[in-house]
């Protein structure tokens, strides 16, 4: 398989220097009108202030400007399903199935095409950089594929060509539950050992200006107990952001109680996968002591409310988790929608139904969720602020739509937050380049388009 990059120029080839002149910014705190951002090789070297009026020759950004937004937990080959999985009632188990027909179709240029088309569409919604979840490694039947990362690397090169950052969280996936082998299924998930999973992961490219590597454990019951730590090294090595999927349903929990005596969360602390670079996806059914093992170590949390409540998975304990430490993050992981303020919107408003209480967070905090502590999950620790130093990744938000107009502009984190939606987003810039402009793809212009060819091919394939 051979992807060939499309209009994007090379990764690491920065837009000359350029100043952006923000109407409205938030700048972590409160929003500030007239702002001048200074950017030089893809980062902001200058904010300034009180500028009334856009300098000469600067790039205009009408609405509210927010830091990029970090989308910490994708599956990209889930946007397949969207509308198909609606259809009648089931189950998460029955869900499942249903996607692994759709994982058996996708070869390395299938799953380019479509990826591609996915993360222009996270660029649309005002997405600048996306955790992939990635375990789709081999071919049908676990076959290796001449280069064993080709599917990894379609990913990258997809990001590439949409325009936004990647963390490409390789991930170990070996069995099908507690001591059993992978199904038939899931063998294109599985390396074998975990030892050849590191070994296959070893060899993809990091240093890549859009990319980076990390790892991901896909759960307890896909990983052997004696597997874990080798995972969890393998990040630690490299400083690495670890990821797992945690305790989605209380099957899980029951699973693991069976096997091992105990919840997911304590064999995951058992096995040292938890620390500050670690992010549990979901977290949602957990025990008092899991929940302050977590926020002990200081482990993040990723929650994907969207997919969450799609699959009936349930209302993870969000407020409680970062008051024992667990900053959080958020993540539209199957991509039944893909907004990033539907899901800062949802944290809190799931919350409210839960506790019959309203302000759980602020719009400034789910802002900080959706923004830095997002990056941070994914290991972009230099970006999701408006500030010097920054990588100048930033998100526009139309002020004027039939959602957001009315509100006074001093009220536009609430905005955003409450009332506005990825359809108001207006410009994406990444690395100080535009790659949405007015609402507009600036590397692919028919995002629907490629949307439906991509997912058209993969029906045609089961044909």
């Amino acid at each position: 398989m051979h992807v060939t990059p499309q209009s994007t120029p090379p990764p690491d080839r920065q837009p000359p220097p350029a100043v952006y002149w923000l109407e409205h910014a938030w700048l972590g705190t409160h929003v500030e009108p007239g702002v001048a951002v200074d950017v030089a090789d893809g980062r902001i070297t200058a904010v300034r202030t009180g500028a009334a009026a856009p300098p000469p020759g600067a790039v205009v950004l009408r609405g509210l400007t927010l830091p990029g937004l970090a989308n910490a937990h994708s599956h990209a080959f889930h946007r397949a399903l969207r509308g198909t999985v609606q259809v009648g009632s089931g189950t998460f188990w029955t869900w499942r199935e249903t996607m692994y027909q759709v994982a058996d179709r996708l070869t390395p240029d299938t799953y380019y095409a479509l990826a591609r088309a996915v993360y222009a569409e996270m660029a649309l919604a005002g997405i600048t950089c996306v955790g992939e979840f990635h375990y789709l490694h081999h071919a049908p039947g676990g076959i290796r594929y001449a280069d064993p990362n080709a599917m990894g690397e379609a990913l990258i090169a997809a990001a590439a060509d949409a325009g936004i950052r990647i963390t490409l969280l390789d991930t170990a996936y070996l069995s099908a539950g507690f001591g059993a082998p992978p199904d038939r299924h899931q063998l294109r998930f599985s390396d074998g050992t975990a030892d050849a999973w590191a070994e296959r992961a070893d060899a993809l490219k990091d240093g890549r200006a859009h990319a980076r590597i990390g790892a991901a454990v896909h759960s307890v019951r896909a990983v052997p107990a004696g597997a874990l730590s080798t995972v969890a090294d393998w990040a630690r090595a490299r400083r690495a952001p670890l990821h797992v999927h945690l305790s989605e349903q209380t099957a899980e929990n029951d699973a693991c109680h069976q096997a091992h005596g105990c919840t997911p969360t304590r064999l995951l602390a058992d096995h040292g996968v938890l620390g500050s670079r670690t992010t549990a996806v979901h977290a949602t059914h957990l025990s008092h002591e899991d929940i302050g093992l977590l926020g002990g170590a200081g482990t993040g949390v990723c929650m994907c409310p969207t997919t969450e409540r799609d699959l009936a998975d349930g209302i993870g304990p969000a407020a409680r988790l970062q008051a024992q430490g667990s900053p959080l993050s958020l993540g539209s992981d199957s991509h039944a929608v893909i907004d990033l303020l539907e899901e800062a919107r949802a944290m809190e408003l799931d919350e409210r139904l839960r506790t019959r209480t309203r302000g759980h967070w602020t719009a400034a905090a789910l802002l900080r969720a959706a923004t830095a502590d997002g990056h941070a999950a994914l290991g972009w620790d230099d970006a999701g602020a408006i500030k010097a130093g920054a990588l100048a990744d930033l998100t526009t938000i139309a002020l004027d739509s039939v959602r957001t107009a009315g509100p006074l502009p001093r009220l536009g984190a609430e905005t955003a937050v409450f009332a506005a939606s990825a359809a108001d987003v207006r410009h994406t810039v990444v690395g100080g380049r535009q790659i949405v402009r007015d609402g507009a793809h600036t590397l692919l212009p028919d995002v629907p388009t490629a949307l439906a060819e991509a997912i058209a091919a993969l029906r045609g394939a089961s044909s």
